[in-house]
């Protein structure tokens, strides 16, 4: 890489880093500041999980959508449009006045963050040459995996230090620098040319969305079996069914869903999910272990969470660099036989455990996470030509952020159950009871990440498949 090439490389690559991290990082530094807002705006917890759960939703609704909006405008203004809507509602966040009202600046805040991430990701293989995108992907799985899992410990010590309001201000100045490398030094260009808007696509794939994600975020409290959430359930699934069929039909549809066609983006995308699931259990089930059984504080729950953040840190910008020598398969397989092991270790965890202990084998989860989310994301994305690499992100940011809302919903669901099941059972101390609930969901979260390891194999494939192009 020439010196010219180099610095322009960097020049991108930090406005690329900057905005899909100040995304990711509004996802989990609410996480603990849940029972302050609670206090704060006297309200319920069922009212202020809203903060988060509306954050996701709204970043699932938007995700299908960022293809179409980057063919039209470029994506290059695009992320110049979701930036400024982002740091306008992070500053609006902070002068809310009432907890709805803070619910609906935090929404409309998840809907611009919800098109950073897939379009920082969209310009890395529309921008960077082939022989750059794997290690610019280890940078931007940096701030993809960095954002989520430092932001308890960024958020237990804004709190502590500077209130609540802190962890929505420290998206304004952030924001402003990356709004300033993106207009300067990100290059203008379009891809495809102009299309006619797909409204009935449009207004199927978001109300499906929103009643998919409403169902998972809501089912714990409405009741799985609820006539309520059935009805919502049922509702959504048909919708989502004529959503794909509609566009399948369509010349120029608002998702390009023929990417399935290929079994690398196919095969690249379940695993992903996969990975997706066994982060967003951690992210949940870590800090409620902490908080809640071993009745740690915000900030030392930060503090014990810090050096798995570290471990993620110090790795992916490592494997994006040797990717191209080592290759997806062996990386994932690592990667997942590791999440296998830690996050079974996790389910025998109790009131008695040591945060050594436990800081230790948060450590070698999130490498093995680590080891996963790159190579995942680049094999998913690369099956695709640059032309149509906006919809297979939006795709696969879509599929995420559903993943998370529901593995957000039915993790919750679980432990309260099992908690309550082993509280009925005899289980008089609400800390052992929790714990042993906690457990049993880690051990679901195992299950699953089991079923990624065969999967894996899928990986395995001859040179020269990567970016093929969707027929006409």
């Amino acid at each position: 890489m020439n010196t010219q090439k180099s610095s322009s490389f960097w020049l991108i690559m930090s406005a690329i880093f900057f905005g899909n991290f100040l995304a990711g990082l509004s996802i989990t530094t609410i996480n603990v500041a849940l029972p302050v807002v609670m206090n704060i705006f006297d309200t319920s917890f069922n009212t202020v999980q809203w903060l988060m759960a509306g954050y996701l939703l709204a970043t699932g609704i938007i995700a299908p959508i960022v293809g179409y909006l980057g063919d039209q405008l470029s994506y290059k203004w695009l992320y110049v449009i979701s930036l400024i809507g982002f740091i306008l509602f992070s500053f609006l966040c902070v002068i809310a006045w009432d907890i709805y009202v803070l619910i609906v600046f935090r929404i409309i805040q998840g809907i611009f963050g919800g098109m950073i991430i897939p379009i920082t990701m969209t310009i890395i293989y529309q921008v960077f040459d082939r022989d750059q995108q794997a290690y610019a992907m280890g940078w931007w799985s940096l701030a993809s995996m960095l954002a989520p899992v430092i932001g308890p410990t960024l958020g237990g010590s804004l709190i502590q230090y500077f209130g609540w309001k802190s962890i929505f201000l420290i998206n304004v100045p952030i924001g402003m620098l990356a709004l300033f490398i993106i207009i300067k030094f990100i290059p203008f260009y379009k891809l495809s040319k102009k299309k006619s808007f797909d409204s009935l696509g449009f207004l199927s794939v978001v109300i499906s969305s929103t009643l998919l994600l409403l169902t998972f975020s809501n089912g714990s409290v409405w009741g799985w079996g609820s006539v309520k959430t059935l009805s919502l359930l049922g509702a959504g699934l048909v919708l989502l069914a004529f959503f794909i069929v509609w566009e399948l039909k369509r010349e120029a549809p608002l998702l390009q869903l023929k990417v399935f066609r290929f079994p690398q983006f196919r095969y690249s995308l379940i695993l992903n999910c996969i990975n997706t699931i066994s982060m967003y259990a951690g992210a949940l089930l870590v800090p409620l272990f902490l908080q809640t059984v071993l009745q740690l504080t915000p900030m030392e729950t930060g503090i014990i969470m810090l050096p798995g953040a570290l471990i993620m840190a110090v790795t992916a910008p490592v494997i994006g660099k040797y990717y191209d020598r080592i290759g997806p398969f062996k990386l994932v397989m690592a990667g997942m036989l590791i999440i296998v092991a830690a996050t079974a270790v996790f389910s025998k965890f109790s009131t008695s455990t040591s945060v050594y202990m436990f800081a230790g084998v948060l450590v070698i989860r999130n490498f093995g996470i680590s080891l996963c989310n790159m190579p995942l994301t680049n094999s998913t994305m690369s099956a695709v030509s640059s032309e149509y690499s906006g919809h297979a992100s939006s795709i696969t940011n879509w599929a995420r952020q559903g993943l998370a809302s529901l593995s957000i919903g039915i993790f919750s669901a679980l432990v309260v159950s099992r908690a309550t099941v082993y509280h009925n059972a005899g289980i008089t101390e609400q800390p052992v009871a929790t714990s042993m609930g906690i457990n049993d969901v880690f051990l679901v979260s195992t299950i699953i990440a089991l079923i990624g390891v065969p999967l894996t194999f899928t990986l395995r494939k001859k040179k020269g498949k990567e970016g093929e192009q969707l027929p006409a």
